[in-house]
């Protein structure tokens, strides 16, 4: 093989391989809220960084901090301090209406307690975040979806007609309509039977591998978590124990 004289060493060698940015990335934050008690304390100097692509879980015990950390991932809350990056966005600098359109292009979220309209059918309230993104094919959309969470029958009944599990496959249709980078998930089986959040479970794991988005999951349940590439511990406002990986992805 001839080499060019010309060349240095570095510049004859491989180029490096550029490593992909996290999708979350959350640099010490704090998050103080006030009460008739004086300022509580809710986070305090989380640290985290999660990769495109990567399931992960967030344990501990109530009022640790995990519900309001993924709300501040979704935007739906303030940091007090500190800095929040999610899917390219800088949250700190963005205004109310930025992160809604922020939110609304690239997360889905999952609530334990389902936030459904209850006076939409189960197509409307999968089509309503592609409606408020202009979407013309928003019916089509959330047609096919709740086809494929298996409510292809019951599209027109209105939340209180259906099971709660059918309810949290009408959300779960409703998180991923826009094709979110990134899905957050806090107890999404909390108000199911164990067979029926066994089958919310595998189908949420299943759409969130099918279209490559991260998932982000807050659970008290430890064999949930374990399905999980990763999980992180919280304990009064802190990170317990750095990231531990449960599994190789």
């Amino acid at each position: 093989m001839s080499i060019d004289r010309g060349k240095t060493l570095s510049e004859l060698a491989e180029p490096p391989l550029s490593v992909p940015k996290p999708i979350i990335q959350l640099t010490d934050i704090h998050l103080t809220l006030t009460s008739r008690a004086g300022p509580v304390d809710i986070l305090r100097g989380v640290t985290l960084d999660f990769a495109a692509g990567q399931s992960v879980a967030i344990v501990g015990p109530s009022g640790s901090g995990k519900t309001s950390l993924l709300m501040i991932m979704a935007g739906l809350e303030r940091a007090t301090s500190g800095k929040v990056t999610v899917a390219g966005h800088d949250f700190v600098a963005k205004n109310e209406d930025e992160l809604a359109l922020a939110r609304g292009a690239d997360i889905g979220i999952v609530f334990q307690s389902f936030h459904l309209v209850p006076t939409m059918t189960a197509l409307e309230n999968v089509a309503l975040p592609l409606e408020f993104a202009g979407r013309r094919d928003a019916f089509d959309v959330a047609s096919g979806l709740l086809d494929e969470v298996g409510l292809g029958a019951r599209k027109t009944h209105f939340p209180a007609q259906l099971s709660g599990g059918e309810q949290q496959r009408v959300a779960l249709a409703r998180a991923l309509a826009p094709q979110p980078k990134l899905i957050l998930a806090d107890e999404p089986t909390g108000n199911l039977d164990t067979a029926t959040g066994a089958q919310i479970v595998d189908m949420l794991f299943g759409m969130q591998k099918k279209r490559g988005a991260t998932l982000v999951l807050i659970t008290h349940d430890t064999k949930l978590a374990a399905l999980c590439e990763r999980t992180v511990r919280m304990a009064d406002g802190r990170i317990e124990a750095p990231a531990r990986e449960l599994k190789s992805a």
